[in-house]
Order: structure tokens, then C-alpha cells, then sequence
């Protein structure tokens, strides 16, 4: 269905990121399990809880709203999620693997940050307060798990990563 309207575009872009958000709920337990780091580990499963009390806003927002989703896949987010499958079947376990499991992460960050701050600025425009305040929300939490990640790498991944490739 083609979108005509702005409402149309902000119905087919939260149905996307609804779908986004559900692949991720399937992605994030095996990235967990992938990580060696325990504080990786965990950031994984805590954002995993976030992302299911994102999936919850976005049902507020349909409900308040009256809205429709769309029964879409996310494409983009599909490929992100085979990128993180990738990097667990060919990067071996230990800090190069992290590494390389924060970079994954921080794509589907960027993605989500990226789709929540169109959705903000959609919701303002059509006078959808109450979604905006939901989206807002999201938007701030997936912003510092962005920035926790940026801090995972640069305080001991990354550096754990370069020693790992030098010992070799």
C-alpha cells in the first residue's frame, strides 16, 4: 500500500519499527550468550528488557491512537540481525568477538535511534502528543544504550580486542 498521507507514513514507519523491535527480542538473548565479557553480556540482557518495554509503548501508542499496524518485516533490521549471526558463527569467542558484537549492536542502535527521531518528528507534526511523549522515551533510551556501548568499547573491549590480534 503506497503512503498518501502523513499519517499513512507514520502508521507504515511504526509498523517497521514494531517489527524491528520483535526481530531484536529474538536477536538479543544470542548475542548475550555470544559475549565473553559478563558486563557485555548483560548490557545485551538488559536492553532485551527495554526493547520489550518498547514493543509495550508502541502498543500504547497504536491503542491511544486508534491505530492500525501494518504487517510488514523490517528489512533493514533483518539485514542487521544477519550481520550480528555472522559475526557469532565466524568471529571466534573472546574480546575480538566482542568487539565485534558492540560494532553489530551499535548499527541496530543507530537504525533504531535514526527511525524513533523520524517518528518523533511525524508525531509532532500530526499533533500526536501522547505518542510523542511515548517515542520520545524510546528514543532516549536507545540513545544511552548507544552511548553505554560507546563506553563498553572504549574503556576495555576494543583494547582487549587490539592485544588479542597482537598475541597472535
Amino acid at each position: 500500500m503506497t503512503q498518501k498521507s502523513l499519517q499513512d507514513l507514520f502508521i507504515h514507519e511504526l509498523s517497521d519499527i514494531y517489527s524491528a523491535e520483535k526481530q531484536l527480542t529474538r536477536a538479543l538473548p544470542k548475542m548475550a550468550r555470544a559475549a565473553s565479557d559478563p558486563q557485555l553480556a548483560e548490557a545485551f540482557t538488559l536492553h532485551l528488557e527495554e526493547t520489550r518495554g518498547q514493543v509495550e509503548r508502541i502498543d500504547k501508542i497504536v491503542e491511544s491512537s486508534q491505530l492500525r499496524l501494518k504487517r510488514i518485516k523490517c528489512a533493514a533490521m533483518e539485514g542487521l540481525v544477519e550481520e550480528g549471526r555472522d559475526v557469532i558463527e565466524d568471529v571466534e569467542e573472546g574480546p575480538v568477538r566482542d568487539a565485534a558484537l558492540i560494532a553489530a549492536a551499535q548499527k541496530v542502535e543507530h537504525y533504531e535511534i535514526a527511525s524513533y527521531g523520524t517518528l518523533c518528528t511525524f508525531a509532532k507534526q500530526l499533533g500526536e502528543t501522547e505518542a510523542l511523549q511515548l517515542l520520545k522515551e524510546t528514543l532516549a533510551e536507545e540513545k544511552a544504550t548507544d552511548e553505554k556501548l560507546s563506553m563498553l568499547a572504549l574503556q576495555q573491549t576494543n583494547a582487549d580486542a587490539a592485544r588479542a590480534g597482537k598475541a597472535k
